[in-house]
């Protein structure tokens, strides 16, 4: 049998071929489909519309909701389309809804989906959200759809894919303390451009990867749809097998996938980490990429470390690294993705001081668990940029708009870059607080 990628290895066991190519059209069987209050409510239509009004989706335990984005508002629109998710979920009875004011609320969909179990090597998650592509960290494919194809997955289990090519992107070597995931796949989307990987799964190796820890990796998946990707993946390890048995309660069983000798790609690019610099994506495209030193001294508005991208603990460990001791010099907005990364703000210690405390003394501000001003949201979203402002921010995309004002420059960088940044009011490069 020829040798298969990652993902080509996932899609053929769940079209039933026994082996698949790029260019395919195959039917698959889907395994999670996670929809949030920005897109559930078109997607709840679509599927009430074609279904019927009081027809069941395929598996209630395969339906995962999770309001995250516009929720800590005043904006009645956007309050009205947690209410239809709410409905939903009690019409359904939808054991896995994350309801925003409950005891079960917990975050930005893309943590909260792992750290409530629903990721597994091997398996197809679905959601309506191009950032989906995260759980690609824990070996299984993952992407983004739209609501249409939402509505007919919520109703069947199934949808018709086009299996994709697969670009390799291997990276060596003992990662610099002043580097993160962040400055790999900036590099990465920087060389190959924002349509580079177009509808192109983007597997990432190499004993670079393997260092990283499991939130570092899922940095690296979610922003291959910056590059054009369908989706990202990284085989599982026992890094990977650890993570995900400590939280699937249910120990629902999962097969994995490795990689084949052999198995054909439409690319391979070799990174050694140790030569890389820290990179800083200028406005307004994540591939218009800089080395830190090329942008040194910019000023700046604002720092914001926060986002499915940003908001991770492992990211917060890092900021607080330099932010220790020290004032901020701009308004600097920590966002926690969920309410657990949240509480281990308050619980981890850094030096006999709080995480929190760290960034409390350092005159920054926090705000609830949620996507917060990553998508803009409602004026009164928290850290939204409401003027024309500079900001160096940890989240994913700086189009024109993303954090709210269409004028503002947004710069996307590591949580190191980013808290450097903050201390001195311009870009700066975090090796001047790293020794």
């Amino acid at each position: 049998m020829t040798a298969q990628t990652l993902t080509e290895q996932i899609l053929a066991r769940h079209s039933g071929h026994g082996s698949v190519h790029p260019g395919d059209n195959i039917w698959v069987d889907v395994d999670l489909l996670m929809t949030h209050d920005v897109c559930g409510p078109g997607t709840i239509g679509i599927f009430k519309q074609h279904f019927g009004a009081k027809a069941k989706v395929w598996d209630r335990e395969k339906v995962v909701v999770i309001p995250d984005h516009y929720i800590f508002t005043a904006d009645k629109m956007a309050n009205r389309n947690v209410d239809i998710l709410r409905q939903f979920a009690a019409e359904q009875h939808l054991p896995y809804f994350y309801d925003v004011g409950s005891d079960k609320y917990k975050g930005v969909c893309h943590i909260a989906l792992p750290e409530e179990g629903h990721t597994r090597p091997g398996e197809i998650l679905l959601g309506t959200d191009s950032h989906t592509c995260t759980a690609g960290a824990f070996g299984e494919f993952a992407t983004g759809i739209g609501n249409t194809d939402a509505g007919f997955v919520m109703g069947t289990g199934k949808l018709w894919l086009k299996v994709p090519e697969t670009m390799r992107f291997v990276f060596h070597g003992n990662l610099p303390p002043y580097l993160m995931a962040k400055d790999l796949i900036l590099n990465v989307i920087g060389d190959i451009g924002c349509d580079g990987a177009t509808y192109r799964a983007m597997e990432f190796d190499g004993d670079g990867v393997y260092a990283l820890n499991i939130e570092e990796r899922m940095t690296l998946c979610n922003m291959v749809i910056e590059a054009g990707g369908k989706n990202g993946l990284i085989a599982p390890d026992q890094v990977t097998l650890d993570y995900v048995k400590s939280r699937d309660k249910r120990r629902k069983p999962f097969t994995a996938v490795y990689p084949q000798a052999g198995a054909k790609t439409s690319l391979e690019k070799v990174y050694d980490v140790t030569k890389l610099e820290p990179i800083v994506a200028k406005p307004h495209s994540p591939d218009n990429k800089a080395n830190v030193g090329q942008v040194r001294g910019t000023k700046l508005d604002r720092a914001y470390i926060g986002s499915c991208t940003g908001g991770k603990l492992t990211d917060f460990r890092a900021a607080a690294g330099i932010l220790k001791g020290k004032r901020v010099k701009i308004d600097t907005f920590i966002v926690p993705a969920t309410s657990e990364i949240a509480a281990g703000l308050k619980s981890e210690q850094l030096n006999g001081q709080s995480l929190e405390d760290v960034f409390l003394s350092a005159g920054a501000k926090i705000g609830p668990p949620s996507c917060a001003a990553c998508l803009g949201g409602p004026s009164d979203t928290f850290g939204r940029l409401n003027t024309p402002i500079s900001c160096i921010s940890t989240t994913n995309r700086n189009f024109p708009g993303r954090m709210g004002h269409k004028e503002a420059r947004v710069f996307l960088a590591s949580p190191l870059t980013v808290a450097a940044s903050a201390v001195t009011g311009v870009i700066t490069d975090p090796r001047e607080y790293i020794a």
